[in-house]
């Protein structure tokens, strides 16, 4: 059996221009795109006009949902991916599809992203031309991005941590300005958009902690200086005192060796809400900063001896 040889051809041997000899021959051959996207394109028209421009081609999904496609037979840029934007928004259309010959890594990034935060399905397809031997060349279409629920997903959960974010950065910024009238502790500190904020307790390695969660608040004294002997000697330093701590906090802490771990600490959870109880926020800030000054005071004045327990 003899076997052919596939080989590229440079497009422009096949299609000499873009707009006149590519566009009308996907037109007549529009159902070439079904074989490669998970979309029944149909009834392709060219050069409608979305504002004061003109789109390659406009088509329909099989639900008659308008699909927009622009051809670019040259590297991707960014002129073409905001033309297709605009046309997207002018015509309401349901897809976009873009064929490149050369799909840049910065526009496949692009069009990933646009599929995990839109509700618009986009395409990135390259097109190559082939043949074997002396035939006639054909079209190699390739998806290089399409939609996907793993993508979707991915987008859901982006938006969730940006939200998530800007969410604790608005509640430390509150908590913070509200802690200024009874505390100096975290005066220096500023609001970030993590799940704690802490600030030194005047030992190396030890800090104190608030930290918030979707519908819990936390202060703690978080113990590590790098060393798992150290930070024992210190967390059984201040347990030694245990009794006389609980009792300057007003009712119990919860004393983890975390054994687990390198680190140690000393806690307090309060179950009243957390960044996603937004319209108890005064409330929530206020008990958790009665928290975080009560446990400064309870365990502040046994730091020295903690302190001389590791010959600091």
């Amino acid at each position: 059996m003899t076997v052919g040889k596939l080989r590229r051809v440079a497009l422009r041997e096949v299609w000499k221009h873009e707009a006149t000899a590519f566009t009308p021959w996907l037109e007549e051959n529009i159902e070439i795109l079904n074989e490669v996207i998970d979309l029944n394109v149909v009834g392709a028209e060219r050069e409608k006009v979305a504002g004061d421009f003109s789109v390659d081609l406009v088509a329909e999904d099989e639900d008659g949902g308008t699909v927009v496609i622009e051809n670019q037979l040259e590297a991707s840029d960014h002129d073409h991916l905001g033309k297709l934007l605009t046309y997207i928004a002018a015509l309401e259309a349901k897809a976009a599809i873009w064929i490149v010959a050369r799909p840049r890594p910065e526009h496949v990034k692009a069009v990933t992203w646009l599929n995990e935060t839109t509700e618009t399905p986009f395409y990135l397809l390259q097109v190559e031309a082939v043949q074997i031997g002396d035939s006639e060349p054909a079209p190699l279409l390739t998806q290089i991005v399409g939609p996907s629920p793993e993508a979707r997903a991915a987008g859901e959960k982006r938006q969730e941590f940006s939200e998530r974010h800007r969410l604790r950065r608005s509640f430390w910024t509150l908590l913070l300005e509200r802690a200024r009238a009874k505390t100096r502790l975290h005066s220096a500190v500023s609001p970030g958009p993590y799940n704690w904020i802490g600030t030194g307790a005047g030992m190396s390695g030890l800090s104190w902690t608030y930290s918030i969660w979707r519908h819990e608040t936390q202060v703690e004294l978080y113990i590590d200086r790098g060393s798992e002997t150290e930070n024992l000697q210190i967390f059984e330093a201040l347990e030694s005192h245990r009794e006389q701590i609980d009792a300057g906090f007003g009712e119990p802490l919860d004393w983890q060796r975390l054994d687990q771990r390198r680190a140690c600490r000393i806690r307090h959870k309060l179950e009243l809400g957390g960044w996603r109880d937004q319209e108890r926020w005064p409330q929530i800030a206020d008990v958790t900063i009665d928290a975080m000054v009560r446990l400064e005071k309870a365990v502040g004045p046994h730091l020295q001896e903690a302190r001389s327990a590791i010959g600091g």
